[in-house]
C-alpha cells in the first residue's frame, strides 16, 4: 500500500520480538474485554442473550485476528471498527488495530480507520447509552483515548523510521568508508608504481648500457674490462638501494624518507655522461645550485622529468646529444625541457608501455602542473614540463 513504512529486513531476534509484543497485546486487550464481559453480566439492563452471546463471539474473534495484524492492518482495522458498533468486547482490539495502522500505514489511513472507528462507537452508545455517565462525557472520552491512540501510534512510527534511516546511514557510510579506502590504498599502489618505475627504469637502463658494453668489449685490455664490471657492480648496488628506498615507502612515516630532489638533477646528468650519453645543462633559473630555491614537490617533480627523460634516450636514442634547459623565476612557473638530437642510426623501439610519461603526467596535474612531449623539428625528442613556482 502507498504510505507504508518501508522497514529493512527483519532478524530473527527482531522477529521474535515483534511477536511478543503481539501476544502481549493481545493477551492485554483481552484482559480488558473480559473486564467488559464481567461488566455485562453484571448490568441488569434486559439485553437479550444472543445479543450477549454475539457479542463475546465477536470479541472473541477479534482478539485472535490481532495475530495478523502486522500483516493486514488497515482491512483489520476496518473489520473491528465496524464490530464495535454492536459489540462491546470487541472494543479494545480495535484500538490495538488502530494502533498498528497509526505505526504501519499513512496518516490517510489512519484517519480513514479512526473516523470509521469513532462512528461506530457513537452508533453502540446510541443503541446502548451508557448509564453512569452522560453521553457527552462519554463521547469526550472515546474521542480523547482515540487521539492518544492515534499519537502514540504515529511516535512509534517516527522512532522506527529515525532507526532505519540511521542504519541505512551507517551502512551508507560504511560502504563510503570502504571505497575510501580503496581509492586511497589504490593511489598508493599507483604512487609506488611511478616511483618504482622512474627509480629503477633509470637506474636499470645505466646497468644495460654497461654491461651492453662489458659484453662486446671482449678483445678489450683486462684493466678496462675490470673498470666497466665495476660500475655494472655499482650500479647493480645502487638500483638495490633504491628498491629499498622505494619499498621504504610502505613502512616510514611521511616526511621521513630521503627523496630526491632538484639539486639531484647534477648526479643524474653525471651519470649519464659516465654511460655515454653526452648531457648539457643550461640552468638558467639557478635551481640546481641550492635545494631551497625551487619547493621541495616541485622540485622533486622535476628530477623526475629528467630522470624519465635520460632514460628513455638511452633506450629510444642511445649515444644522441641531450640538452636539459630549466628556465623560470618565482611567483610565476618553472619550466623543464630535455631534448635530444636525431639518432645516428634508425630509432630503437623496445618494447614500452609509455607508463612513465603518464605516470610524469600524473605528477604535473596532482601540482598543477603540465607535460608536452613529442617530436622535434630536427627529428629529436622533446619533453616539456611546467610547473608553478611560489614566490
Amino acid at each position: 500500500m502507498a504510505g507504508a513504512t518501508q522497514l529493512p529486513g527483519r532478524t530473527f531476534r527482531e522477529a521474535v520480538g515483534d511477536r511478543t509484543v503481539d501476544a502481549t497485546l493481545i493477551v492485554l486487550a483481552a484482559a480488558v474485554g473480559l473486564i467488559t464481559v464481567v461488566d455485562q453480566v453484571n448490568d441488569p439492563a434486559p439485553v437479550s442473550a444472543w445479543v450477549r452471546y454475539a457479542d463475546w463471539v465477536t470479541g472473541a474473534l477479534g482478539y485472535l485476528a490481532l495475530w495478523w495484524r502486522r500483516r493486514f492492518p488497515v482491512v483489520l482495522g476496518v473489520v473491528l471498527a465496524v464490530a464495535s458498533s454492536f459489540s462491546e468486547t470487541v472494543a479494545p482490539a480495535a484500538i490495538v488495530a488502530l494502533f498498528t495502522v497509526a505505526v504501519h500505514r499513512s496518516i490517510r489511513a489512519t484517519v480513514v480507520v479512526c473516523t470509521i472507528s469513532l462512528a461506530a462507537l457513537g452508533t453502540y452508545q446510541l443503541q446502548w447509552p451508557e448509564t453512569t455517565a452522560p453521553p457527552l462525557t462519554v463521547f469526550i472520552i472515546i474521542v480523547l483515548g482515540h487521539l492518544a491512540t492515534v499519537a502514540w501510534g504515529l511516535s512509534v512510527r517516527s522512532r522506527r523510521a529515525l532507526v532505519a534511516s540511521l542504519r541505512e546511514r551507517a551502512a551508507a557510510a560504511e560502504v563510503e568508508a570502504l571505497l575510501r579506502a580503496e581509492h586511497a590504498a589504490r593511489e598508493a599502489r599507483e604512487a609506488l608504481a611511478r616511483e618504482m618505475h622512474d627509480v629503477l627504469g633509470h637506474r636499470l637502463s645505466l646497468l644495460s648500457v654497461h654491461a651492453g658494453a662489458l659484453t662486446y668489449s671482449r678483445d678489450a685490455p683486462a684493466e678496462d674490462r675490470a673498470r666497466a664490471a665495476e660500475v655494472v657492480r655499482e650500479n647493480a648496488h645502487r638500483a638495490l638501494q633504491d628498491l629499498r628506498e622505494v619499498i621504504g615507502v610502505l613502512r616510514a612515516p611521511v616526511g621521513e624518507l630521503p627523496l630526491p630532489g632538484v639539486v639531484d638533477v647534477l648526479e643524474l646528468i653525471d651519470e649519464a655522461r659516465q654511460a655515454g650519453t653526452p648531457v648539457e645543462l643550461r640552468d638558467e633559473a639557478g635551481v640546481t645550485t641550492d635545494d631551497r630555491i625551487l619547493p621541495a614537490t616541485p622540485g622533486r617533480t622535476l628530477y623526475r622529468l629528467v630522470q624519465e627523460a635520460l632514460t628513455n634516450v638511452r633506450k629510444h636514442a642511445p649515444g644522441t646529444p641531450v640538452v636539459v634547459r630549466i628556465t623560470g623565476r618565482p611567483g610565476d612557473h618553472v619550466t623543464a625541457e630535455v631534448v635530444n638530437a636525431r639518432p645516428a642510426g634508425p630509432r630503437s623501439r623496445p618494447d614500452g608501455s609509455g607508463a612513465g610519461l603518464r605516470g610524469l603526467g600524473e605528477r604535473a596535474r596532482l601540482v598543477g602542473g603540465q607535460l608536452d612531449h613529442g617530436p622535434t623539428e630536427s627529428g629529436g625528442w622533446r619533453v616539456r614540463l611546467r610547473l608553478p613556482w611560489p614566490s
